[in-house]
């Protein structure tokens, strides 16, 4: 009986001693930020949900798991990384762009930026939109970017927090069967009660494409 007492104790410090241990550790300290682009333009795009992701790879490890990175609604992208050469890539099949995935390959040391240049189907542009008591308009241009693209629809998108998307809403109006073009839609929202309630409201345009599982989207405007 006394053995096994002994050998309880000797687990938990040693237990105790491999967690200390983990925890010398030093952190990850270097930083690699960027933007996703086209043409040198971040592109809008969903931000909640870690719905749009990128991806990191080192060589010369046993686990090739990826190492996720998170894009904002602005395109813009951040991880705290140790030094070390890393692959980066499109997540597959994720984004309202062609899905390419080309190699972005990134030496980091200290802090390091990058811009990764993708093709999307569509872009928006000369955006105005407004209020106008309970009315939401919008005026844009829908651009063509890949010939072989359809639209499946636009929305219109109105939130009470400046994370504005497809799911995160409190009024939203989709339009189907439109063409690539100048643009001016609305949106009524006189019979919403979140929308009288909010103190305050952000909106912007989105394009979904079809077959791709995101919208881009226009920059967000601030409407009271």
């Amino acid at each position: 009986m006394k053995r096994y007492k002994y050998f309880l104790i000797l687990m938990a410090v040693g237990t105790i001693l491999a967690a200390c241990g983990l925890d010398n550790y030093d952190a990850p300290d270097s930083i690699l930020s960027g933007k996703v682009t086209y043409k040198g333009e971040p592109l809008g795009l969903r931000g909640t949900g870690e719905a749009v992701q990128l991806q990191l790879y080192q060589d010369g490890y046993e686990l090739r798991d990826n190492i996720p990175v998170y894009v904002k609604q602005d395109g813009n992208f951040q991880a705290r990384l140790f030094d070390g050469e890393y692959k980066l890539v499109t997540r597959n099949q994720n984004g309202p762009w062609v899905n390419e995935r080309d190699t972005i390959v990134i030496n980091l040391r200290g802090t390091t930026s990058v811009e990764v240049e993708v093709t999307p189907y569509f872009t928006i542009s000369n955006e105005t939109i407004s209020l106008n008591g309970a009315v939401m308009n919008a005026s844009f241009e829908v651009n063509q970017i890949v010939n072989t693209a359809e639209m499946d629809y636009i929305s219109l998108l109105v939130s009470k927090t400046s994370f504005v998307d497809d799911v995160s809403y409190i009024a939203r109006k989709d339009f189907r069967d439109l063409q690539p073009d100048k643009l001016s839609l609305s949106m009524d929202m006189s019979e919403n009660g979140d929308f009288a309630a909010a103190k305050y409201l952000y909106a912007r345009v989105g394009v979904r494409t079809k077959g791709a599982d995101q919208a881009v989207y226009s920059k967000i405007v601030q409407l009271r």
